[in-house]
């Protein structure tokens, strides 16, 4: 990126996330203008094609071919979507979900995130249970006694810190949901979409969610959201329903994300990319944590990270993102280079050290 005066700067944080295959990348921009240059938007009153081509695509490339998708408009509202749906096929009305977790700033999502700062009054419900993260103890016995709906869960916790479910947590997550008639849903807004080095970073394991919701990377900017539902729910029509979802050039824009992660390789890059800068940051000479997979990497530290970000940003000209006052993330887009990353290492090496250095002085 480059701002007003030509400074050129390194995107390592991607807008949350939200940029997967780069800013203002060529077939990106001829698609979305092309398809504007025809009709940019008309209600869900009349079909379009467009929504058809983009589902079929993404179940290719997602492996999860045999999901229904319903289209929105963001994250928030993908997870909204979910609730709903899984309140409507079980009857039930509590929703489980785990310390350290976001899920969105609307009215069901705010109330099932674990942050008392943005849930207001009016948001504020009974029927959220937040759990301990990874503890299938507690999760069971929340499923015993309560009329729960679902228990839902991100692939990789992200405003929380990238913090990795354990796999077997989510296979017994989905043996428990069965068990207890609940839907599981894996909240892949900010892990899906290839960031994890696999499409939805719940593929790392063999679980098949009840329901998948995502955005963010999706449309690369563009507000688009969706939620994929699994073949056995039988969505009634006008359960769900939207105005702006799945418009014209919302299907062009998640479209032309999925071409080029598909014709570049881009996951296969996150992947690899990913698992390089992990390895380096494991090898310096350190205080702190590194996890996370793919391109979704979360650097814990044992003080403040604010002068090692502004050092990063305004020495080196590399964005970088946070999490509370201690950990940095990394969420750049899925193109990251090899050279780029050798470019960031070597710039946080050096900030790295002259920081740790003035904190132990102290």
């Amino acid at each position: 990126m480059w701002d007003s005066e030509g400074n050129r700067y390194l995107d390592l944080y991607g807008g949350h996330a939200v940029i997967s295959i780069g800013h203002s990348h060529p077939d990106y921009i001829k698609k979305i203008s092309e398809q504007l240059s025809k009709i940019g938007f008309y209600s869900n009153s009349v079909q379009n094609p467009l929504q058809r081509e983009l589902a079929e695509k993404l179940g290719k490339i997602s492996g999860c071919e045999e999901y229904q998708l319903f289209l929105c408009n963001s994250g928030a509202e993908a997870n909204e979507n979910a609730l709903k749906l899984a309140s409507f096929i079980t009857g039930k009305k509590k929703m489980i979900s785990y310390k350290k977790g976001f899920h969105g700033r609307t009215s069901a999502a705010v109330s099932i995130t674990d942050n008392p700062k943005i849930i207001a009054p009016v948001n504020e419900s009974d029927n959220a249970l937040i759990l301990p993260f990874n503890d299938i103890e507690a999760t069971e016995e929340a499923l015993k006694n309560s009329s729960v709906a679902a228990v839902i869960v991100e692939g990789i916790q992200g405003i929380g810190g990238i913090h990795v479910p354990d796999a077997e947590f989510l296979v017994q997550l989905k043996k428990l949901t069965e068990k207890y008639v609940a839907a599981l849903i894996l909240d892949e807004i900010q892990s899906g979409y290839g960031r994890s080095g696999k499409f939805f970073a719940f593929q790392y394991t063999g679980v098949k969610p009840d329901i998948i919701t995502m955005a963010k990377g999706m449309g690369n900017g563009f507000p688009v959201g969706g939620v994929l539902i699994h073949p056995d729910i039988e969505p009634w029509h006008g359960m769900l329903g939207t105005t702006f979802g799945g418009n014209h050039l919302a299907c062009v824009a998640a479209i032309s994300v999925l071409e080029v992660m598909e014709n570049e390789r881009l996951i296969e890059n996150a992947e690899k990319v990913g698992n390089y800068l992990m390895e380096r940051l494991a090898k310096m000479e350190r205080d702190f944590e590194v996890r996370g997979k793919g391109l979704m990497i979360g650097m814990e530290f044992k003080f403040p990270i604010k002068e090692i970000r502004q050092r990063l940003l305004f020495d080196y000209g590399i964005f970088t993102g946070v999490s509370g006052q201690n950990i940095i993330r990394l969420l750049p887009p899925l193109r990251l280079t090899i050279q780029q990353a050798n470019d960031f290492l070597e710039a946080f090496e050096a900030v790295y050290a002259d920081v740790s250095a003035t904190y132990a002085e102290k």
